[in-house]
């Protein structure tokens, strides 16, 4: 096959378990035209440049081809999709009640109640038989940390992951089924679950509580305040993005963990070096394997080749992880890697707004599986897979255990 098929056949679901070639091939060729106008851009360096130069656009306006529901869902777009400074200001408002500097101590305040729930999943596993660490835990676990942590009540979860669900399937490109249709569904997704989040920030706004939807809704700060729009468009990124991607950085970092069973060990032994191998887990197996939603604002250099201004850009971080340029040995998963600045999170301005809670999230997950689960191996290697090839991981994880486990 030739080169600017790459894009159809990493987005094929036959290649979901392992478009590694894929990537390898993306590498040897450089950047590559596709056949449907984007580039491909796979090699760690030029990722990188790439995530740095304000001449890249994350705006879909920017864009020859437009995605035609950008605007016409009622929501302003997450920031995520905009340039600064519209980019920058919301941003800045996003992180007021989330992080440093004006409140330091928020995630950090979650490790324990993070640890409860992990306990808590585990506690309700069968002794032996079967389990789907997607479904038993690697799901549940951050869905309902980023809900407690935006006031999300427990109840409405189901419905959550409803529209979370048609969401995620709006952004896949595989080849067969009908795009339009899953736009169509994914744009009345997002439309209720706004609904759903702009109702409870303006009940926030009369009666606030400790949550970040409270903080958010009666926010001021030097930006000013978020208009209701703004802020809705804002919770239902937090609350998407807050656990999808996790959900993915402990599934596949538990299917690491179980195929490399000398480093399961040596972790298990020694939970203090989690937070190196979630690291190299990152960089490994990255819970986003591309960055499909950038285009230049004018013609730009990569590498050599000329991308037209308003061409679809797509960043392959994954590749960019392999590289051989930038990693030693990089097919090799190594929980002890040393000068690991891996993409695992992105880069520049657009850097993962979750990654602090992520990372928090599955060091003690892993952690507490590896100490619970001595007697699990896998049941089908490999698993079924998610059909995203953009949040790539297994869409479930079946273990069996032949004995009481211990409980440490």
């Amino acid at each position: 096959m030739t080169p600017d098929t790459l894009l159809r056949r990493i987005n094929d679901y036959t290649n979901r378990a392992d478009p590694y070639p894929l990537y390898a091939e993306l590498r040897e060729n450089g950047v590559v035209r596709q056949d449907d106008g984007a580039y491909l851009v796979g090699t760690y360096y030029e990722i990188a440049a790439l995530l740095h130069d304000p001449r890249v656009s994350s705006d879909q306006r920017s864009r020859k081809d437009p995605d035609p529901t950008f605007t016409q869902d009622g929501l302003t777009p997450a920031f995520i999709r905009l340039d600064d400074p519209e980019h920058d200001r919301l941003r800045r408002l996003a992180m007021r009640p989330f992080g440093p500097p004006h409140s330091p101590g928020r995630i950090d305040a979650l490790h324990g109640d993070i640890t409860r729930i992990a306990e808590e999943l585990i506690d309700a596993f069968p002794d032996k038989g079967r389990i789907d660490l997607v479904d038993d835990f690697a799901y549940p676990l951050p869905v309902t940390v980023i809900s407690r942590l935006l006031g999300v009540p427990h109840e409405d979860l189901p419905r959550v992951r409803a529209w979370t669900n048609a969401v995620i399937a709006g952004f896949d490109p595989t080849p067969g089924q009908d795009p339009e249709q899953r736009r169509q569904e994914a744009q009345q997704a997002r439309i209720a679950m706004g609904r759903y989040l702009g109702g409870l920030a303006e009940e926030r706004r009369s009666h606030p509580t400790a949550d970040m939807l409270s903080a958010l809704a009666n926010g001021d700060g030097p930006e000013g305040r978020l208009t209701q729009e703004e802020l809705t468009s804002t919770a239902v990124l937090l609350l998407i993005a807050g656990h999808e991607t996790t959900v993915n950085l402990i599934t596949n970092g538990m299917l690491t963990l179980l195929r490399h069973p000398e480093a399961l060990e040596r972790l298990r032994a020694d939970p203090g070096l989690m937070p190196g191998a979630v690291e190299e887990l990152l960089r490994f197996e990255p819970p986003v394997q591309y960055l499909p939603q950038r285009s230049p604002l004018t013609d730009i250099e990569v590498a050599g080749v000329t991308v037209p201004r308003g061409a679809p850009l797509i960043l392959v971080l994954a590749s960019g992880n392999r590289d051989p340029r930038r990693f030693a040995d990089p097919d090799r998963f190594d929980p002890l890697r040393k000068d690991n600045q891996h993409l695992g999170f992105g880069s520049g301005i657009h850097t993962c707004y979750g990654a602090p809670l992520a990372r928090i999230e599955a060091r003690i997950a892993l952690n507490a599986l590896l100490r619970r689960l001595d007697d699990a191996r896998l049941a089908e290697d490999p698993p079924p897979y998610r059909r995203s090839p953009i949040l790539r991981g297994p869409r479930h994880l079946p273990v069996e255990r032949d004995v009481t486990g211990t409980t440490g």
